[in-house]
Order: C-alpha cells, then structure tokens, then sequence
C-alpha cells in the first residue's frame, strides 16, 4: 500500500467514524496544515453525504439502557465470584482473569474487523453512488463541500467539467424563512471580486447550466462560496455576510492525486 493510499484510507476512517477518540484527534490537528489529508478528509464527506439520504433515523428500544446495565452487571458478578483470595499463590491464580482478557481482546479483534469491513462496504457503496452526470465512466465529476470549521456539512456541490454541468445539494442545510443562500464563484481571472452563481431556489437547487459560461479550467481552480442573503440574492452584488467555501475536488482517488 502506497502512502497515498494510507492517506486516503485514513481521511475514509475519519469520515466514517471508525476511529478512535485519540486518533480521531490526531487527524483532526493533522489535516490544520496536511492539505493532502484535508483534501481527501473533504472529497470523502463529499462522496459518502448522500448516504444519509437513505437511512431512516430508528430511535433505540425503551429498554436498551436497562438490558445494558443488567449485563454489565452480570459481568462484574462473574468476575468477583470467580476472583481468587489474595494468599493463595497457587500458579492457577490469574487463570480465569487471563481468560477474560483474552476473549475480551478476541471479541475487540471481531469488532475491529467488522469496522474494517464496515469501512471496505462503504467506500464501495460510495464510488457505486457517486456517478458521472453522463454516466461516461472517463468523466468523473468534482466535488465541492461547504462546512464550517468542523460541523457537518450544510451543502455539496457536483460539478461535471465536461459539461460544466452543476447540482447542488443540501446536506443539513434547511431552508430558512425570510432569507436566501446564494451561490459565489471566485478566480484570479474573473477579479478580484466574487461573482453570483446564483440564488438557490426555495429546494436550495440551482439549475443545471448556472456554470455554463465558465471555462472548465477555470472551474477546477476557482473558490465557491454561499452566503444567506436577503429574499432574492444579495442588493449588493456582493456577499453581504460571511460566507461558507468549497473548492471542487476529483471523486476518484487519481484524479485527486493530479489535481493537488
């Protein structure tokens, strides 16, 4: 496995929640100066968004709390029932102990290997998800994600260079009363100002060919922004607040790869 590989393996076990408290900080202090890990931290929260789409939210029985604590106690009985007093010296005193760590780390082995799997299905479901707009498999589309700091995502942007084709995508963004998200595009080319994509529709879409007058090149270099703006865009022509960023990334690992 290359280190490019490990990285992107890394940003997918971020994304998805399989590593633990201490790693996931280590990354998370990582990627503040590793644009590489970012950038993949980035196109995978792009790539694996839609997934939320499919998965009804199922609140937890009444009773799982209860059947928790019943168990943990049941161990802690075994446990003190099957302790061994303190003189006796005897070579078979840490057997059952010993016994209990080792089929505690066997059982921590399985889950580990059900996370790995668990992270194998998704990249998986992830590159069958994310798909060209044209289906032309020598196309894959880029891939821009909005955030701020480290919440999740409030919208996603595909974009297919070939076409220049665009579709917006809310992830936790909500429509919100009396106000407008409007889309910004920014490039060396166009200025120094941003320019108006356009304001997202009461659906938070825009439609398809909003980028139809921009070079593709120009588009894989420039900075997204959307902003709330007042009903109707911003009177400005400008962003009249803060707005959140995206740049678009390759959806296959390749590209990105080229494109850093």
């Amino acid at each position: 496995m290359t280190d490019h590989d490990d990285i992107d393996m890394l940003a997918a076990e971020y994304v998805l929640g399989t590593l633990d408290a201490e790693e996931r900080a280590e990354v998370a202090r990582r990627r503040r100066h590793d644009a590489d890990l970012d950038a993949r931290i980035l196109a995978w929260e792009a790539r694996l968004a839609p997934l939320g789409d499919e998965v009804e939210t199922i609140a937890p029985g009444p009773d799982l709390l209860a059947r928790i604590e019943r168990r943990i106690d049941e161990l802690e009985t075994t446990s003190r029932t099957n302790s061994k007093p303190e003189d006796d010296t005897d070579d078979t005193d840490d057997t059952d102990g010993t016994a209990q760590v080792i089929a505690l780390r066997r059982r921590l082995g399985f889950w580990r290997g059900c996370a790995g799997l668990a992270t194998a299905a998704a990249l998986i479901l992830a590159v069958v998800l994310i798909a060209p707009f044209d289906d032309t498999p020598d196309a894959p589309p880029f891939v821009a994600v909005f955030q701020q700091d480290d919440q999740q995502p409030a919208f996603m942007l595909s974009v297919d260079l070939d076409s220049r084709r665009l579709n917006v995508r809310p992830v936790t963004a909500k429509p919100l009363p009396d106000r407008s998200y409007q889309l910004w595009i920014k490039a060396d080319a166009l200025g120094p100002k941003p320019r108006s994509v356009g304001v997202l529709n009461d659906d938070l879409s825009l439609p398809a060919d909003a980028l139809s007058n921009y070079d593709s090149e120009l588009l894989k270099r420039a900075t997204f922004g959307i902003s709330i703006e007042p009903p109707g865009g911003s009177p400005t022509g400008q962003p009249t607040g803060s707005a959140i960023h995206g740049y678009l990334y390759p959806t296959d690992r390749d590209a990105v790869s080229q494109h850093l």
